[in-house]
């Protein structure tokens, strides 16, 4: 994924992946719910996602689609995350995960059964 989105342009797109289309309007009405923005600042941020190749629009109501997968903008962002905070390092983020709280059993052997999966 070449496009970066920036975090109130990940929340638009958040409304998308959680609820399949929605028209901009539903869109506008959830995030006022959730962070207060009034509609035209929604509206201002979906055309923003639009011009990036985001989202696709098409009437009536404004419909709206995501076009990019929310696994595409997590790995882009790990990717991001590791090249510039843990020197390119995978296992440094890993390491920094392990180490920062109490992992609940099931998600440690979870993550045992991903690392086996590797080899």
């Amino acid at each position: 994924m070449g496009t970066k989105l920036f975090d109130s342009e990940l929340k638009v797109m958040g409304v998308l992946w959680r609820e399949g289309d929605a028209t901009a309007k539903h869109i506008a009405e959830v995030l006022k719910e959730e962070v207060g923005w009034n509609k035209n600042t929604t509206y201002t941020l979906i055309k923003r996602c639009m011009k990036k190749g985001a989202i696709e629009r098409s009437e009536p109501n404004f419909m709206c689609h995501a076009l990019i997968l929310k696994e595409e903008v997590q790995e882009a962002e790990t990717d991001e995350l590791i090249n510039k905070v843990y020197d390119g390092a995978a296992d440094k983020l890993f390491a920094s995960l392990l180490g920062r709280k109490k992992i609940p059993k099931e998600q440690i052997e979870r993550l045992k059964q991903m690392v086996k999966e590797l080899d």
